[in-house]
């Protein structure tokens, strides 16, 4: 069989976005996928997962043609329709709904199963041209995103390359290994040159395994070890007195505040050893050239926004921003200017549609009026690029509300999903290789562009063709409705100022990457005194912000422990799935075993708990049944359980996510899932 390798790009939700070599078979197949080595920053290497995509797109089960619901909702029974009867369901539904309740009782719903401009946020254009309720996506960035912003003002930063030149490496939040591959190929070349690598994280994780110092911290407390390090940079003389009186808004104020931030006062919140906060503080304090990599981990909880902005001020403290190989990175997203007028149709008219917090769908679903913005009820739902019957918090509530009968939901989806099984109308989506779209990275500074190298499998089609001709049939009309995907892509790529697509795929991307004085703020912070923020202005940040503290502090609005709910669980995500996707590929969920919860050996033995007996965990919301896996390097007090598995892995049908708050966090909304306090105990002991 004849071959030739194409480039495409990784759509997947992980900040690497590697550009692909792709080996094509055929017009519908595909063999090997390997990572492309133009690009500094991946430099060939990829992903398991991606590796073998060959398994996934030519999965067996995959979506080919639509469906309609023939029995209950939940119990995967569908017959297959064609298009034009499908479209004609979902827009006499829609149209029928918008008549009675009006257009904000429709919910286009979406995330991040592809993080394509054009198949992600092209969604958007039915609440921009019809009135629909529009979304405010929280599961991931809503809380890490605004920490970072309220201190240094701007998503950018140093490049990770630069890691081979530093002398310390500090990874916050943030499991490389499982979820960032190739930023850990440039922390241990710096190792390999001279520099410690320390990892913050409340379980030993792969990464932590790679650390010289693994720092357990309990979940939801980065910003007291934050606060007391920099209690003692200042106390001990580490801090940078000269670069605090140019580059910040009030060292003095925030020394004065610190005064009682003593790693004695943090150690009885982390539950981490005295000396143990003080040798971080000290090697980070006398080490200028630190580079600092905070992830989303330690934000997902009530107080993360608070504790990114705090960890955020080590650099501005010992002022490591002016040096190559120092400062710190939370993402590089801010760095592509895109115009999204076309692909978004911001221009449609219909701006003054509610904006409903996905991560509250379940309250959403099940009336609630303050989640409903005092509107009227969600009465349809259409939904791309997520899965949330497994992935929002609260399961039971979202899978009660998706249950209840006056609710139409139509899903367009590449598998059948516990989400697409609850729907009542479902359309078989396209895969990356089979559209066009255009990428930004969070973990690197390229733009990049792929075109579709495969014909769509059965009778897929795209989430761009399929808005198109949905909001046609309905009424809508935008110049964007009548486009193909890589007229939007070619045309949004000129709005904004950047190369041709043809071009930029020869280049395997456009580089976007900062001078030196701009990645490392030399020139002045992102806010228009050009100083980094230790006193962030919270309330212009989100309707929440007037609550939070105006200084760095242990903010102790978590789910803490109690008496009745003695652990902290946190859900991190595991090295094998990416949020739902690829828990339907075989190797996958091979490799990944079942789902398990990592306790202390410790507890383990103090409850007499034998390795991979089953468990149940639980508060208010409900409990899970599980398997039990005792492990060192966590505080006694702390669960963790990887994922996202489905909710049908689980033994009871009950997946991790039921004991999972949807309670915002601050100051603009966000998800928490790793906020939540649970009890723990052996079935029949």
């Amino acid at each position: 069989m004849c071959s030739e390798i194409v480039k495409s790009v990784c759509p997947h939700d992980c900040p690497s976005v590697c550009p692909l070599e792709v080996e094509k078979l055929g017009a519908q197949r595909i063999g090997k996928v390997k990572g492309s080595s133009e690009n500094p920053f991946t430099g060939g290497l990829l992903c398991g997962k991606v590796s073998r995509y060959q398994e996934r797109i030519h999965h067996p089960d995959r979506l080919l043609y639509p469906l309609k619901r023939t029995g209950a909702k939940g119990s995967g029974q569908f017959e297959r329709i064609s298009w034009d009867q499908a479209y004609d369901e979902i827009c006499s539904n829609l149209t029928r709904i918008q008549k009675e309740d009006g257009a904000e009782a429709i919910w286009p719903f979406y995330y991040a199963g592809t993080m394509g401009y054009l198949m992600r946020n092209g969604i958007n254009r039915l609440s921009h041209t019809l009135g629909f309720s529009a979304m405010q996506g929280t599961y991931c960035v809503a809380l890490s995103g605004p920490g970072w912003l309220s201190g240094v003002g701007a998503q950018y930063g140093p490049d990770v390359q630069e890691m081979k030149k530093s002398e310390l490496i500090v990874i916050w939040g943030l499991n490389a290994v499982s979820s960032q591959i190739h930023l850990m190929t440039h922390a241990l070349a710096g190792v390999r040159n001279g520099a410690k690598l320390i990892v913050v994280d409340p379980y030993k994780n792969k990464t932590a395994d790679k650390a010289h110092m693994h720092i357990a911290l309990r979940p939801g407390t980065d910003g007291a070890l934050a606060c007391a390090v920099m209690h003692l940079l200042f106390k001990e003389g580490y801090a940078d007195r000269e670069y605090l009186a140019k580059y910040t808004d009030v060292p003095q104020e925030l020394e004065e505040h610190l005064k009682d931030k003593t790693p004695q006062w943090a150690a009885e919140i982390t539950g981490l050893p005295v000396h143990t906060i003080e040798s971080f503080a000290r090697l980070y304090g006398s080490t200028k050239k630190s580079f600092l990599r905070v992830g989303h981990g330690m934000t997902r909880s009530r107080n993360g926004a608070h504790n990114m902005h705090a960890v955020s001020c080590l650099p501005a403290v010992t002022g490591a921003w002016q040096y190559e190989g120092g400062g710190a990175l939370y993402g590089q997203s801010g760095l592509a200017k895109l115009n999204l007028n076309l692909i978004e149709a911001k221009d449609g008219g219909k701006r003054g549609a509610r904006i409903l917090d996905q991560s509250r769908i379940g309250e959403i679903l099940n009336g609630s009026p303050e989640a409903l913005k005092g509107g009227s009820a969600v009465k349809a739902l259409f939904i791309q690029n997520t899965n949330p019957v497994a992935v929002a918090p609260d399961t039971e509530a979202v899978r009660a509300g998706f249950m209840r009968d006056d609710l139409f939901t139509c899903v367009h989806e590449q598998f059948m999903t516990e989400t697409a099984k609850m729907a009542d109308i479902v359309l078989p989506a396209t895969m990356f290789l089979e559209h066009d779209d255009l990428y930004t990275a969070s973990g690197h500074c390229t733009l990049q562009v792929a075109k579709a190298v495969l014909e769509p499998a059965g009778e897929c089609k795209s989430n761009h063709e399929v808005v198109s001709t949905l909001a046609k049939r309905l009424g809508a009309t935008h110049q964007s409705f009548d486009l193909s995907d890589r007229e939007i892509v070619e045309e949004t790529l000129q709005a904004s100022g950047y190369p041709p697509m043809d071009d930029i795929i020869e280049k395997t991307g456009h580089d976007l990457t900062p001078s030196f004085e701009k990645a490392h703020f030399l020139n002045g912070f992102a806010h228009p005194d050009g100083k980094f923020r230790f006193k962030p202005d919270w309330p212009a940040l989100g309707p929440l912000g007037a609550e939070m503290p105006e200084l760095p502090d242990h903010w102790n609005v978590i789910d803490e422990k109690s008496e009745e709910r003695p652990y902290r669980l946190i859900t991190p995500p595991s090295q094998n799935f990416l949020n739902s996707t690829f828990s339907e590929t075989k190797t996958s969920r091979i490799k990944e075993r079942c789902p398990e919860v990592k306790v202390n050996e410790r507890v383990m033995r103090r409850l007499g708990i034998a390795e991979g007996e089953l468990v149940r965990i639980g508060n208010e919301r409900g409990n899970v049944l599980l398997n039990a896996v005792a492990v060192k390097g966590q505080h006694e007090d702390t669960l963790v359980v990887e994922g996202i598995w489905p909710n049908e892995s689980f033994i009871e049908g009950k997946g991790i996510n039921t004991l999972v708050s949807s309670q915002p966090g601050y100051p603009n909304n966000g998800a928490v899932f790793h906020d939540t306090s649970v009890w723990l105990e052996v079935p029949n002991a």
